[in-house]
């Protein structure tokens, strides 16, 4: 068992920038994979990037490519979502997850939720 307690949402400016952090309690950063979802309102909950633990592979959704990375301290047990260029869609609430299961894309293979953070991007 374990938890996950994201952080570092908030409000910024269309074109900035923003690092969600994601600290893993107990086994569970030792997973699969650790992701990153959001859910605007009044949509549904989407895959926005993950890392897989054992090569450190990562995956990310053609919206976000090129402007977002994810990134790992393990020392921290911690997972990062840098966001540049932000853009007004980007608004969203923002979950880590963790899966142990292949299928790093698929929303319901992940097991483990954050409580999520709130992401608002301003014009």
């Amino acid at each position: 068992q374990g938890q996950l307690v994201e952080s570092g949402g908030g409000l910024v400016q269309a074109g900035g920038s923003l690092r969600l952090s994601c600290a893993a309690s107990g086994r569970i950063f030792s997973s699969y994979a650790m992701g990153w979802f959001r859910q605007a309102p009044g949509k549904e909950r989407a895959f926005v990037a993950a890392l897989k633990q054992s090569d450190g592979s990562t995956y990310y959704a053609d919206s976000v490519k090129g402007r977002f990375t994810i990134s790992r301290d393990n020392a921290k047990n911690t997972v990062y979502l840098q966001m540049n260029s932000l853009k007004p869609e980007d608004t969203a609430v923002y979950y880590c997850a963790v899966t142990s299961v292949p299928g790093v894309l698929t929303i319901r293979n992940y097991a483990y939720w954050g409580q999520g953070t709130q992401v608002t991007v301003s014009t």
